[in-house]
């Protein structure tokens, strides 16, 4: 009847179109002008997601922008082999007789001389490197031979081969796999090793302060700290995630078997205190999940994405919440954005390349170039080289793009590391990029040996100034004081040392007769 009243009428326009809803999947009748509206505003709103990173894209950069004739490691370990910062692009290499990294100023692309000078304390290869967020020239290392060094690199980048760290921190039994730095305490370092231990160090006093012992039955994956570094989160071979307090020695949050698969899962920490986590299911599918950490019995999400064998390296930006998964010996980064609403992670797009990564190198935010809309920087390992590869926000506009770079962590601690070692903590200190990150100086990272003798005399000598003279008599008597007690202990052992010789002599001269 519709239709025939619709005919008499004889309104071409308003004649029924046969559309399909996208919402009911139901066939409905309406007129031309209703079904543009369902065509337009209802899938756009309904299929296609309003996001302003919808149209990222990554590009190589040219060849005479890469870093060529690089012989990057071959170590089997499951690490980025890479490090970046504002100033320095630093990549693990083969090295004969003990291992090595390579730290190349940014500028200096083209083919790298194989005599090159290299960092090469290390007498077993070197696993991870991470740059220190407070200081560009300042950088940390891992190595099979149990020790992580701690070393500072010239201003302007190497012009001979460096072997004597600032300082070497021992204290792992077997080879060390993770090092990173507390995100806002100054000279905290954090380092996991293959013994399954996990020590946090103050760098400035050379000094392990806290071990975790017993809380990983078996080879750790991967630690991360949280926004503030209150927290850490790791991933381990026993499958399961762990969240952890690291100066009350507690796990906050656990859930076992994260990710049923056997193969290497990793696990970081996302600005809302939610955890991301990389991982294989039990048919070696790889998977991406997403969980709170104040329930971690179901992951809020679940992403299945292929079969292949390579360990999905995560790497995430807090300011425009989007996560970037870079398989080792993919030849593609995938990214995500994570939001508050359901499904939660959103998959915006894939950058692929013919050459398979051996690693990658992600940059933070204040060494990229705000003038060109670019959101992220990676640093590609090859076989031989290094490619940077950028990403890129499209827009027409030459002006600052506040949406796309809201402030951002800068290279100043909030906290010293005594500070946070007493419980303390502080948020990452924000800094603007609109005009650009101009770096400051760095000061000289240095290392003070805690001993109570060295600290007395120093004090004894900062206090000796003219203007308190007077008031220096008191310290030099106590140090006096207490050098003559230690003297009388020492002559006091050796006399006891000398009369129990004497004693033994005798009880040797009365063995020797009883045989006769």
């Amino acid at each position: 009847m519709e239709r025939g009243r619709m005919s008499r009428a004889g309104r071409p326009s308003e004649m029924p179109m046969r559309v399909q809803d996208s919402n009911r999947m139901s066939m409905v009748y309406t007129t031309p002008q209703r079904c543009l509206h369902v065509n337009t505003v209802d899938m756009i709103r309904r299929v296609v997601r309003q996001s302003k990173f919808r149209h990222v894209f990554g590009q190589a950069v040219k060849n005479d922008q890469c870093y060529d004739d690089i012989r990057v490691s071959r170590v089997t370990w499951d690490s980025a082999l890479c490090s970046v910062n504002p100033k320095f692009v630093a990549l693990i290499v083969d090295a004969s007789g003990g291992g090595a990294f390579l730290v190349l100023p940014l500028h200096k692309t083209g083919r790298i001389d194989k005599s090159y000078p290299t960092v090469c304390g290390h007498t077993g290869p070197v696993l991870d490197i991470d740059w220190c967020p407070h200081n560009d020239q300042v950088i940390a290392s891992g190595s099979e031979d149990c020790t992580v060094m701690v070393w500072q690199i010239p201003e302007n980048g190497l012009v001979t081969a460096m072997s004597e760290p600032v300082v070497v921190l021992e204290g792992h039994s077997k080879r060390v796999g993770i090092i990173t730095w507390h995100p806002t305490a100054r000279n905290v370092l954090l380092s996991a090793g293959c013994d399954n231990q996990i020590i946090i160090w103050n760098v400035g006093t050379g000094e392990a302060m806290i071990t975790l012992e017993d809380m990983h039955p078996d080879v750790i994956y991967s630690v991360c700290w949280n926004r503030n570094g209150s927290l850490i989160c790791t991933s381990c071979k026993d499958k399961a995630v762990r969240v952890i307090d690291p100066r009350k020695e507690m796990i906050v949050a656990e859930k076992e078997k994260a990710h049923e698969g056997a193969r290497p899962m990793r696990a970081i920490f996302l600005s809302d205190g939610n955890i991301l986590t990389t991982g294989f299911s039990r048919m070696s599918e790889r998977q991406l999940s997403l969980w709170n950490m104040q329930n971690m019995e179901e992951p809020m999400t679940v992403n299945e994405m292929d079969t292949s064998n390579g360990v999905l390296l995560p790497f995430y930006d807090p300011d425009t919440n989007v996560v970037y998964l870079c398989g080792k010996g993919d030849s593609s980064i995938r990214y995500f954005e994570i939001t508050d609403e359901a499904p939660y992670v959103h998959f915006l797009n894939t950058f692929a390349t013919k050459e398979p990564q051996r690693g990658m190198g992600y940059m933070p935010k204040r060494g990229l170039d705000v003038n060109k809309c670019e959101i992220a920087r990676f640093y590609k390992l090859h076989e031989r080289k290094c490619e940077p590869v950028v990403m890129t926000v499209p827009r027409k506009s030459d002006l600052f793009q506040d949406d796309l770079y809201p402030d951002t962590a800068g290279p100043d601690p909030a906290l010293e590391a005594e500070e946070w070692f007493e419980g303390k903590n502080g948020d990452p200190i924000l800094i603007s990029l609109k005009n650009g990150y101009v770096p400051g100086k760095n000061r000289e990272f240095k290392v003070v040996k805690k001993n109570v003798l060295d600290s007395k005399v120093n004090k004894n000598s900062e206090n000796s100034t003219p203007a308190n003279k007077s008031a220096s008599p008191t310290p030099s008597i106590k140090s006096e004081a207490k050098l003559e007690e230690i003297l009388k202990e020492i002559k006091s052992l050796k006399d006891l040392v000398s009369s129990q010789e004497k004693r033994i002599i005798k009880l040797e001269e009365q063995m020797s007769k009883i045989a006769i």
